[in-house]
């Protein structure tokens, strides 16, 4: 089993930065897939970024604006958002993933208002 718990949403202004934290407790492997996804008032789940060994991906809304990094010795995953737009308002989920569907586990999410 693995636990994962996210830090760090809030209320931003426009332009504004946030750095959400995700760390993760429990059967964790470096290999495994983790990344953040966000879900936005009658929208769909979307992913925004993930990583696994040092392979970056990211959601084209957020490219140049958002970036994910990962310390493995600390089970932890971050999510930095600078330039943040009323549109990225969403609550935001960490998401930890194993190879060949051993496992996909969620955090509790943390939200994230972007207003001013």
């Amino acid at each position: 089993q693995v636990q994962l718990v996210e830090t760090g949403g809030g209320l931003v202004q426009p332009g504004g930065s946030l750095r959400l934290s995700c760390a993760a407790t429990g059967r964790v492997s470096s290999i495994d897939t983790m990344g953040w996804y966000r879900q936005a008032p009658g929208k769909q789940r979307e992913l925004v970024a993930s990583i696994r060994l040092g392979n970056l991906n990211y959601a084209d809304s957020v490219k140049g604006r958002f970036t994910i990094s990962r310390d493995n010795a600390k089970n932890t995953v971050y999510l930095q958002m600078n330039s943040l737009k009323p549109e990225d308002t969403a609550v935001y989920y960490c998401n930890l993933r194993k190879d060949w569907g051993l496992g996909d586990y969620w955090g509790q999410g943390t939200q994230v208002t972007v207003s001013s």
